[in-house]
């Protein structure tokens, strides 16, 4: 069960923390991602799943979709990979934060936080940190 965003190690407030991601990740996410599509940082989200820490990032991503021209999944899913690898990785070793589970989720539109809306397309992947990379794993 996902609990609600706490306030992170050190006194840090999740405003704080996301100002300064922000900031901190405007340069990574300017290289293009394999897809060729432009993703804007919404959020980080750290919850508790059972025994395990999760760090969702999560991405608007206008051009997934379901159409001819959207991104599809599969197109995506090398996106994700390099988010997580090249990201989520680096920032939450500066961070000195650790997770059992790095979530990257891209949506076509802002959606809150576990809430469906039929008319967005949404994509997630959840990965393992293992040796310095992340190991994607099946939900």
């Amino acid at each position: 069960m996902t609990e609600s965003i706490k306030p992170f190690a050190h006194g840090v407030s999740l405003a704080v923390f996301l100002a300064h991601l922000g900031v901190a990740l405007a340069a990574q996410t300017a290289p293009d991602l394999p897809s060729g599509q432009s993703v804007t940082l919404k959020e980080v989200l750290i919850d508790t799943v059972g025994q395990e820490t999760w760090i969702r990032f999560r991405f608007i991503a206008p051009e997934i979709g379901e159409n001819k021209e959207a991104i599809t999944y599969d197109e995506a899913g090398a996106d994700m990979q390099l988010l997580c690898d090249d990201l989520a990785i680096p920032y939450l070793s500066e961070q000195d934060l650790s997770a059992d589970v790095v979530v990257i989720s891209f949506s076509q539109k802002a959606v809150p936080f576990g809430q469906a809306d039929p008319e967005t397309t949404q994509f997630f992947d959840a990965y393992r940190l293992l040796d310095g990379r992340c190991e994607w794993e099946m939900f």
